[in-house]
């Protein structure tokens, strides 16, 4: 099936930013919505594939970047800053307020959510407060609590009030991100993302990839980690929306397959009924960028077709 690429902008939930996004829109029948939510400090023209992938087989695929990233960070004129105080609140109103955009234009179909790795964690707190509105929920290369996420934010709010929202603190960067190469070649600094050397280099030539978060933006990463993983978001999630699971086996954001297991775990605690998990052996955090891609969009696909 042969699909059109077009470009939206949407206000931000912020009220001063501009959502910069792009929608797949399949050349015959619409089947349903499928929206993704991208990771810290990349954006959305790394899902071209995966988004045609889907648009391919029927679906309207959309996607946007995030306050602070991409497009619509350097129209901003500054990527890695998100606010002062609250961005992750930001980020989690402007799923609701681009997808509200597009089913404007496709009203009637049903809306599946993914969101990879930040984004995992930006969806399943949006899960927790407009699940009902969704057919189904994808959170990929995820992770599970973190018993230091609380010391934190508080070291994120200290560093803040000393030194500005805009400052980047290399301390919290470390806290949050110092083992992720525990188990990997150690050769660049990004090899925990994936195993495929070609995706490491493409990524640290990406002048739209790999830029520092300010510790304001640190402070909402961590809390919407923090959110999504206590009991009350879970106890939130509709008890009947579908739910994948998806991560690489040696990705460290998810504890080498453990934490999304935990994540899964507590959904299944609190009475979501169809939560099911998928770990790719051998691969990393970014499985969409993997060899075992094919496998993975195959597998999300299969699962859109279910839950519509």
């Amino acid at each position: 099936m042969f699909y059109n690429v077009f470009t939206k902008e949407v206000p931000s939930s912020d009220g001063v930013n501009t959502l910069h996004g792009k929608v797949y829109v399949p050349a015959g029948e619409v089947k349903a919505l499928f929206q993704v939510a991208h990771g810290m400090a990349e954006h959305i023209e790394r899902y071209d594939e995966f988004l045609g992938f889907m648009a391919e087989n029927g679906y309207v695929a959309f996607a946007y970047d995030h306050v602070g990233h991409g497009k619509t960070g350097t129209a901003a004129g500054e990527l890695g800053y998100i606010a002062d105080d609250g961005g992750y609140e930001t980020l989690i109103e402007d799923v609701r307020v681009f997808a509200e955009a597009v089913k404007a234009d496709f009203p009637g179909k049903k809306h599946i959510l993914m969101g990879h790795s930040m984004g995992s964690f930006i969806v399943r707190n949006y899960a927790a407060r407009y699940g009902e509105e969704l057919a189904g929920l994808v959170p990929m290369g995820t992770g599970g609590p973190n018993p230091a996420a609380k010391i934190g934010i508080t070291l994120a709010k200290a560093i803040k009030k000393k030194y500005g929202a805009h400052h980047v603190s290399e301390l919290v960067h470390n806290l949050v991100f110092g083992g992720y190469n525990a188990r990997t070649e150690k050769v660049n600094t990004f090899d925990w993302l994936s195993v495929n050397k070609e995706n490491i280099v493409k990524y640290e030539a990406d002048e739209l990839c790999g830029f520092p978060f300010t510790v304001s933006a640190m402070q909402d990463l961590i809390t919407l980690t923090y959110l999504c993983n206590t009991k009350d978001t879970a106890v939130a999630t509709p008890k009947e929306l579908p739910v994948l699971m998806v991560a690489g086996m040696d990705d460290p954001v998810g504890a080498y397959g453990k934490g999304v297991k935990q994540a899964g775990n507590m959904l299944c605690k609190a009475g979501v009924k169809d939560v099911k998990i998928k770990l790719y052996k051998g691969y990393r955090h970014e499985i969409l960028n993997e060899a075992c891609k094919g496998r993975v969009m195959a597998d999300i696909l299969a699962f859109a077709e279910r839950v519509i």
